[in-house]
């Protein structure tokens, strides 16, 4: 199997036109005529990514996060970025990136959240257009039963394997209702409260953006790592359904920048 029959696979999932304009999803190093010797997924690239790819005899990295954003104007080694890049290149480790595009659909990241969570009846949050409901950002749906707040945040921990949730002051009302964006979703926050949610579960929140919470709305800031960790294995289930047969292997290395002293 080609490199490009996985990558064309995966725009089946999430086409890269659905892509936010400052992304870089797509195959972004190596040939996509090679012949795939397996494949890694992982959240991030790093060079221990890499490391780990060649390793498992993978010539493929299928990862959430893009490793180039902007335009590299240089290839000496000068910062990770480049380090990965050219460790990739010299091992013939081919990195695609499937990011916001994956999250702008209604069967992507977020909806991977939301099963964990159990949530039922999801819909976008934010819809692209009025005439694709199915295509946007964030999505809401609803706790089969009603928790309390503190129960929730209990339960939310658990279930989304954080070590820290940073919220806003409970409102004494139960949750129901929840809205939720992986990744850095605080830009949702007003849809989240047009929607009726009784709680917006994302990562990123900035110390100001808490106040614009203002009491209608419990924010629940888990982390960016934290918040999309399952797609992992949604790339893999979706993969593994259309290859059965094929090398396709998670990442064991946490890529997650963030440490936590406790």
């Amino acid at each position: 199997m080609k490199i490009n029959q996985i990558t064309t696979q995966l725009e089946a999932l999430a086409p890269n036109h659905l892509q936010e304009s400052y992304d870089n999803a797509g195959l972004i190093v190596g040939d996509a005529q090679e012949e795939c010797t397996g494949c890694l997924i992982s959240l991030d690239v790093t060079e221990a990514i890499i490391d780990e790819a060649v390793a498992k005899g993978c010539n493929l990295v299928v990862a959430h996060h893009p490793i180039i954003f902007g335009g590299l104007k240089q290839l000496v080694g000068a910062d990770y970025v480049q380090r990965t890049v050219i460790k990739a290149i010299k091992n013939n480790v081919a990195i695609y990136a499937i990011h916001t595009n994956l999250d702008n659909v209604l069967h992507g990241v977020n909806a991977m959240i939301g099963e964990k969570l159990g949530l039922e009846e999801l819909t976008i949050l934010r819809p692209k257009s009025p005439d694709n409901q199915e295509i946007g950002a964030g999505v809401v749906g609803h706790l089969v039963q009603a928790m309390e707040e503190k129960e929730f945040l209990g339960f939310l921990k658990r279930e989304m394997k954080t070590d820290c949730i940073r919220h806003t002051a409970f409102l004494g009302k139960p949750i129901q209702t929840v809205a939720l964006c992986g990744g850095s979703g605080s830009f949702l926050l007003k849809d989240a409260i047009r929607a009726g949610a009784d709680v917006f579960i994302t990562g990123d929140f900035k110390y100001h953006e808490f106040f614009d919470a203002d009491g209608q709305i419990l924010i629940a800031d888990i982390g960016h790592f934290e918040s999309e960790q399952f797609t992992i294995p949604l790339i893999y289930r979706y993969l593994s359904e259309k290859n059965p047969n094929f090398a396709l292997r998670f990442a064991e290395t946490n890529t997650n920048p963030i440490k936590y002293f406790s």
